[in-house]
């Protein structure tokens, strides 16, 4: 396991043998060298999404902006979105979707942009089982994971496709045990964030992997983006903007060298994939940016919308609300 690495004059990375929620000695508010302590909880452990960050960190992007960054592994958004709201990591990095839940339940946390404007969302499948549409999952079964986004939208899914639920039969399967079952064949497809779980798919099982987006049949969601505490927002919003600026220069500068990206957080990160993989999973993230549409993490109400109409048609949102009640977009560099 690799130990960290970085210059003096870099910023400080911690990962590996932190929890993912953190304690609150390591929030922001301390001074190192003239530099703001601030943590980022990613929504799980490393993979190649993440890249940007320790890229931002190794090119020295957030200490440009006054910030000592410590970037902690995450379990799951719904864990790290807790974490936000009880005040223990400055911001997090989260799904969309487990973001409308945890503000219905009355977490007092807020989108400051999302990153991967198109959702990463999707059915996987070893490319061996000839499925190029939804209509070829009929008689299929597909692992999934109740309680999560896609689980909740797959009958609408297939329903938006002219299907019924009884045409595919849903297995029930813990996330960290979804590409296991599929590599073993114990199911046909698996639902996941496709960027992430095929590039892992192909290196465990050396066969190459298809997938549908939920985005390219109907369903278009939000991805994933950071989330602050509100009263964070209320405290310190020039700090807020800083690690904005910071993070936006860092995913736009990653997206143009990923090569760089990938060998920072090889060189920075414990538990990451093989590079390779880092690789393949940061090339599938970036087309997800929608970077011919605006600098990353800018949105606009629309997207917003279509993503609370569907989570509140089929992810049993409540009281669902206009896309201010989630968002905050007063922080966001429009570049």
């Amino acid at each position: 396991m690799r130990r960290l690495a970085i210059a003096a004059s870099a910023a400080v990375l911690l990962l590996g043998s932190l929890a993912a929620c953190g304690d609150s000695d390591e929030k922001s508010g301390g001074d190192a060298g003239g530099k703001k302590k601030v943590s980022l909880t990613l929504n799980w452990v490393p993979y190649g999404e993440h890249a940007p960050f320790y890229y931002g960190i190794k090119k020295g992007f957030y200490e440009a902006e006054g910030i000592e960054l410590t970037v902690k592994p995450g379990g799951g958004s719904g864990k790290t979105l807790q974490a936000v709201a009880q005040d223990q990591t400055d911001f997090g990095w989260s799904d969309t979707p487990p973001l409308l839940k945890a503000v219905a339940t009355g977490m007092k946390v807020k989108s400051v942009g999302v990153f991967l404007q198109k959702g990463p969302t999707s059915i996987e499948f070893l490319a061996d089982k000839n499925i190029t549409k939804l209509s070829d999952l009929k008689g299929k079964t597909v692992g999934g994971t109740p309680g999560d986004a896609l689980y909740a939208t797959f009958p609408a899914l297939l329903k938006a496709n002219g299907m019924a639920p009884t045409d595919v039969k849903v297995v029930n399967v813990d996330a960290a045990g979804k590409i296991a079952a599929l590599a073993e064949g114990k199911v046909d497809a698996i639902m996941g964030f496709f960027h992430d779980q095929a590039p892992t798919i192909e290196a465990k099982t050396g066969k190459k992997t298809s997938y549908l987006l939920y985005a390219d049949w109907g369903m278009n969601m939000l991805g994933t983006g950071l989330v602050a505490n509100e009263a964070t927002l209320k405290k310190d919003p020039e700090m807020v903007k800083a690690f904005i600026r910071a993070t936006q220069k860092s995913w736009a500068e990653a997206a143009k060298d990923i090569p760089g990206a990938t060998d920072a957080m090889a060189e920075l990160a414990d538990n990451e994939p093989a590079k390779e993989v880092l690789v393949k999973q940061l090339t599938l993230a970036v087309p997800l940016l929608k970077l011919d549409a605006g600098a990353p993490g800018v949105n606009d109400t629309q997207a917003w919308t279509e993503t609370i109409d569907l989570m509140s048609k089929y992810g049993d949102l409540k009281d669902a609300g206009s896309p201010e009640k989630y968002w905050d977009n007063t922080f966001t560099s429009k570049g």
